[in-house]
């Protein structure tokens, strides 16, 4: 285990892993979990109707042409995350998970032995320059080729102070044209008084971990997108992106997006 490991609070990234039934978390997070969703039981079926917005999204950028896939705060790539969908239908798809947990990067690591086209980086997300200019990650990943950012449940990470739309212009900036942004992002504009007074409790669970969640307007998520083409249905809640079910989940906000220009 990473020597830096402070076991004596919960992470955000193995919480999300055991909200999704994974078994790559500690009893600190599961008992920080617990709290939250008893104060709010939407948050285990918010971060599953996440996961499902994930593997649409996915399987709609491998239908069109994408083949590398660059996951930034991407967790533990526990059952049905990007190289498990990509791969699945296309193989020889290219993807980097990233993360600033050591724990999540070791398991990572651990789940992608022996796939040559797939791996797991310790870096931090709001660095985009050092992101990029990483020797695993440019060992895999061409940036002279169209590729997907994806920032599934990660921005709402990352506080006003650090500037979170500048740290997604500084991905964009570096990609070409015909690549793509893929965004989630939690909100609380459609929860009751009485959501909102449960989720009071899930924020204070998350200011106990290295990672403190924030949730912005529908506005200032759509601000993310700025510049690119919205695929439609554009800006939309998790549930209704592409639907293949019939789970509904009524808060958070999602998107894909594509950096317009001529490829090549």
């Amino acid at each position: 285990m990473p020597e830096d490991i402070d076991l004596s609070r919960p992470s955000a990234a193995r919480m999300y892993d055991h909200f999704l039934g994974g078994s790559h978390n500690f009893s600190i997070d599961r008992e920080a979990a617990a709290v939250a969703e008893q104060a709010f039981p939407g948050v285990r079926l918010a971060v599953q109707a996440n996961r499902s917005f994930l593997r649409r999204a996915v399987k709609y950028l491998v239908d069109n042409g994408i083949r590398q896939f660059l996951d930034l705060g991407s967790g533990i790539p526990t059952v049905g995350n990007v190289h498990e969908v990509a791969q699945g239908k296309c193989c020889g798809a290219r993807v980097v998970y990233v993360d600033i947990d050591p724990i999540a990067v070791g398991h990572g690591l651990r789940i992608l032995a022996g796939n040559p086209d797939a791996t797991s980086v310790r870096a931090d997300l709001r660095d985009p320059a050092r992101v990029l200019e990483n020797r695993e990650v440019r060992a895999l990943l061409d940036l002279d080729q169209p590729l997907a950012v994806l920032m599934v449940a990660a921005l709402h990470f990352v506080p006003d102070a650090e500037n979170p739309w500048g740290v997604v212009s500084g991905y964009l900036d570096r990609l070409v044209p015909g690549s793509y942004l893929v965004l989630s992002h939690g909100t609380n504009e459609d929860f009751s008084d009485e959501e909102n007074s449960g989720f009071e409790t899930v924020r204070e669970v998350y200011q106990r971990t290295a990672s403190p969640i924030v949730v912005r307007t529908e506005d200032e998520v759509a601000k993310f997108f700025a510049g690119l083409e919205l695929v439609p249905p554009g800006l939309v809640r998790l549930s209704d992106w592409r639907p293949d079910s019939a789970e509904q989940w009524k808060s958070w906000r999602c998107g894909v997006a594509r950096k317009p220009g001529p490829i090549g």
